[in-house]
């Protein structure tokens, strides 16, 4: 008597060459996977920071350079990964020229660049954060890493610097991290931002 083979014993077929290539994909989509949930749940947390009691107290914290800053919700656009920068010539080299996003261009400025450190070094890392669409400037800021949102009530307001009032309020963290607070509305009012011809 023939004996049948069951489906369940049946000998499987040998692994498929392509089982590494596989790999790879399915861990780049992961990766993606989860970049895309925190960009969500970021997003989530900023909205409910922005429509309740807690606008000023949550602030967004980036890194520029090595430097921690603080931004308000209120002037932040849209925050996008870094993707093809057109040049635009004869400009200064803090300006990295345009950028689409969801179609609609605009200036990308290196901001640590801008305040006399050196360029970015453009990573994955690396984000774009645009002007909040209340001031009707088609801008955004080159950023080495967007840190989240940080709650202000819990750090330390350091005492104003003397001999420059018009100096950025700074505060210390549990970690002694020293965070500048960033305001898009003075650098839009300064003079050198609005010219980027050389």
């Amino acid at each position: 008597m023939t004996q049948s083979t069951s489906p369940l014993t049946a000998e499987l077929p040998p692994s498929s060459p392509q089982q590494p290539v596989n790999k790879v994909a399915l861990d780049a989509d992961s990766r993606r996977s989860r970049l895309r949930e925190f960009q969500s749940h970021l997003l989530e947390r900023m909205q409910a920071a922005r429509s309740g009691s807690e606008t000023q107290e949550s602030q967004l914290g980036l890194l520029i350079g090595s430097s921690r800053w603080l931004l308000n919700l209120q002037e932040a656009g849209e925050i996008v990964a870094v993707d093809q920068i057109s040049r635009v010539p004869l400009t200064y080299d803090w300006y990295l020229g345009l950028s689409n996003v969801r179609g609609t261009l605009i200036s990308v400025i290196d901001f640590a660049r801008f305040q006399g450190h050196g360029l970015t070094q453009i990573d994955k890392e690396c984000r774009i954060v645009a002007f909040a669409p209340t001031f009707s400037f088609n801008s955004g800021l080159l950023v080495s890493r967007v840190l989240g949102l940080r709650n202000v009530a819990q750090m330390t307001l350091q005492a104003p610097d003397p001999l420059d009032q018009a100096s950025p309020r700074r505060y210390l963290d549990s970690e002694s991290q020293v965070w500048t607070e960033l305001s898009m509305a003075q650098i839009l009012h300064d003079p050198r931002f609005l010219q980027v011809g050389l």
